[in-house]
């Protein structure tokens, strides 16, 4: 089986995969060559911010390599050649830079934790719940020990707190900052190039060709959901800032100096530890009546 159909099956698995990649996707020599890199970064694959990301980065700081990442969550769909497709485009942009093999990571357990397994709970707490703050905090909390393990390389994310005036609650200042917390807990270089930038314009001139904002790439089950009928976003922000600095950020440390450690967390007894939740939950002891258990 060749690369590319190793990490497509790879992509449909799944698997715990933040520390421990297999020799097939991240060799142990590759390993070696890239910390002896000194203008090397690792780029998040997502939509077309990702790449004009890395365009910008790589001019800005003169980045002679390239290594392109994506993170799987669990709710994605559409077709697994749009991933491959926003790498091509980024070799065809950039034909001056070495762009590695791609790499494909994640763990659909540490993103259920954080956003999935305590809707509930996280409503009663804070009065609402969106899994994107939480979701894009899993992406870069994955890509930590990766950064570490390859001597500390910067990551280049696509965030923009503005998108020609729409504003995501995923990407907004305060929510950008949380993140930086997150790596700067580590000492890890997480680099925004597109946080100011609003104009849509600025990114497909990045680009050097047309690719409209949400198309080509994956798309997500739950995209969307802190939004009304309209396009008027209905969750307070004060809020979601608790859940980020109370929950979201401590679960993401306390799972990343796990990984650290060369460990894989149990991510559901961190997050209900966090959340000063019981350990044996006395609601799900009888199936309510008239349901079979």
């Amino acid at each position: 089986m060749d690369r590319d159909s190793l990490l497509k099956d790879h992509f449909l698995q799944k698997p715990e995969c933040v520390i421990g990649l297999p020799e097939w996707m991240l060799p142990t020599r590759k390993v070696e060559v890239y910390r002896a890199l000194s203008k090397a970064a690792i780029l998040e694959i997502a939509g077309r911010d990702s790449i004009a990301a890395a365009v910008l980065f790589t001019r800005q700081e003169g980045i002679t390599d390239l290594i392109p990442t994506y993170m799987y969550t669990g709710t994605e769909f559409g077709p697994w050649s749009a991933v491959l497709d926003a790498v091509s485009r980024l070799e065809k942009r950039l034909p001056e830079v070495r762009i590695h093999d791609l790499l494909v990571m994640g763990s659909p357990r540490f993103w259920r934790a954080l956003n999935g397994r305590f809707v509930g709970e996280l409503i009663a707490k804070y009065g609402c719940y969106t899994p994107c703050v939480g979701c894009h905090l899993y992406l870069h909390a994955v890509r930590v020990p990766l950064a570490l393990s390859l001597g500390n390389m910067p990551v280049i994310t696509g965030e923009r707190e503005s998108h020609d005036g729409k504003i995501k609650l995923n990407q907004i200042a305060e929510v950008l900052d949380g993140y930086q917390v997150l790596a700067d807990t580590f000492g890890t270089q997480l680099v925004f190039p597109l946080r100011k930038i609003d104009r849509g314009g600025e990114i497909e001139a990045l680009i050097g060709s047309p690719w409209k904002e949400g198309k080509d790439q994956l798309d997500c089950v739950l995209s969307g959901n802190h939004k009304g009928p309209g396009k008027e976003s209905y969750l307070p922000v004060v809020q979601i800032l608790q859940y980020l600095k109370e929950f979201a950020v401590p679960c993401a440390i306390e799972f990343v100096s796990t990984y650290l450690a060369s460990r894989v967390p149990d991510h559901i007894e961190v997050a209900k530890r966090i959340l000063n939740l019981k350990a044996v939950e006395s609601r799900q002891d009888a199936p309510p009546m008239g349901m079979k258990s």
